[in-house]
């Protein structure tokens, strides 16, 4: 009889935004007439930029001729789509990264979760706490994580990096020392960044210990602060540590369209093994690639036209961003993030626990964020809000909370 992946029964519930989905959908279902603002999952809600659209339309054409059809993707992507990212990504800031070492795929969701593949079952791998639950979830399920402690919300195997308000919600280095090593800056959940000189520490204590450095940039594109870095290559020694995800959802609102990147530069090596050939290898044998349209699509975000356009998108979350802080600072809470990152992180009031906060939100003014305590152990206690809903509903939002009475 036939058996199946048992480290998926280890895993804890549901996925924490499903959770939330029907938390949601039940109490809408009774409450038909409620008007619910959610700013809970980092979905954007701006429409595509024109720059991109015109692409979009210009490839769509192309795939309707014989002459200019095109089928299966190259395994990487197309090499103008590498092209553009190598140039304005990473040569602009200084950063020795070729074409050859960008692998496009539909996410960086998917590729946070698949890139642990190239990596022994024997890795221990550090996570900052809170963290994106995919990080600890998908190795989870392919058995790297040990044994769970309901209690605690821990796994046995895993390097838990508090981030907490005393430390600016960064983490520090850890005391074990672990293989894989996850980061993510800006932060997702609590809008932390860091600066270059603090990179710089992970990339050397890296190098030194000869551990790798899984790190999520997916929130590049709203950092305001000079000395905040935005790509790991920006440090030296990076090439030999670091892998570098990305993704096109945040920065130009491709949530419904997916297009992301991953780079492995070929002198991150396990001896005389190649993790760029691993995860060739990989990429080539279990995915056929983003739709040529797609990249084309992504092509247009580099353009000048691109770039000014998404940069007014941009501008417009962090207004939200801005008047969630500044509105819920006024009310009296304890709130960060919000400057360098399109999420801001507030200490639920009353010593409320997260989800207990969560349900009065939801009940008692209709708003929808996410619970911390979804993000780890360290996030019981805090809450967070995105800055990624139209300008009015943020309004809204916010001033009913104010108006709440705690």
């Amino acid at each position: 009889m036939f058996k199946v992946n048992e480290n998926y029964l280890k895993l804890p519930g549901s996925y924490l935004f499903s959770t939330i989905g029907k938390k949601v959908n039940a109490y809408s279902a009774a409450h038909p007439d409620k008007k619910i603002i959610r700013l809970g999952i980092g979905d954007v809600t701006q429409p595509l930029a024109p720059a991109i659209i015109d692409a979009l339309h210009s490839a769509v054409e192309e795939m309707g001729k014989a002459e200019t059809f095109h089928g299966y993707a190259p395994d990487l992507g197309y090499e103008f789509l590498r092209n553009a990212i190598a140039e304005n990504d990473y040569k602009a800031r200084g950063c020795d990264i070729a074409a050859d070492e960008i692998f496009i795929s539909d996410g960086a969701k998917c590729d946070s979760g698949n890139i642990q593949e190239i990596f022994s079952l024997d890795n221990k791998i550090a996570v900052c706490d809170p963290v994106y639950p995919v990080y600890v979830d998908s190795n989870v399920m392919a058995g790297r994580t040990g044994t769970y402690d309901a209690q605690k919300e821990t796994w046995s195997d895993v390097i838990y990096m508090p981030c907490i308000a005393d430390h600016d919600f960064a983490p520090q280095l850890p005391e074990e020392t672990p293989d894989l090593i996850y980061l993510c800056f800006p932060n997702n959940p609590t809008g932390a960044a860091i600066t270059k000189a603090q990179l710089q520490e992970w990339v050397d204590y890296a190098n030194r210990v000869g551990a790798v450095i899984l790190y999520d940039a997916a929130y590049e594109a709203y950092i305001s602060e000079a000395d905040v870095p935005h790509s790991i290559y920006e440090c030296d020694g990076a090439r030999s540590c670091a892998i570098e995800l990305r993704s096109f959802s945040k920065n130009a609102g491709f949530t419904g369209v997916r297009l992301g990147f991953t780079v492995v530069p070929k002198d991150l090596k396990c001896g005389d093994v190649m993790l760029h050939s691993l995860w060739a290898r990989r990429h080539g044998t279990k995915y056929n690639g983003a739709p040529y349209i797609v990249q084309k699509a992504g092509e247009a975000v580099y353009s000048k036209e691109g770039r000014e356009q998404l940069k007014e998108q941009v501008a417009y979350y962090m207004k939200n961003a801005h008047y969630i802080y500044s509105g819920l600072k006024e009310a009296g809470y304890t709130v960060s993030g919000g400057v360098n990152a399109p999420y801001i992180w507030l200490k639920t009031p009353d010593h409320m626990t997260s989800w207990e906060f969560f349900d009065y939100l939801l009940e008692n003014v209709n708003v929808v964020g996410t619970p911390g305590s979804g993000f780890g152990p360290s996030g019981e206690g805090y809450f967070r809000l995105t800055a990624f809903g139209s300008y009015e509903n943020t309004v809204e939002a916010v001033d009913r909370i104010k108006a709440a009475k705690l």
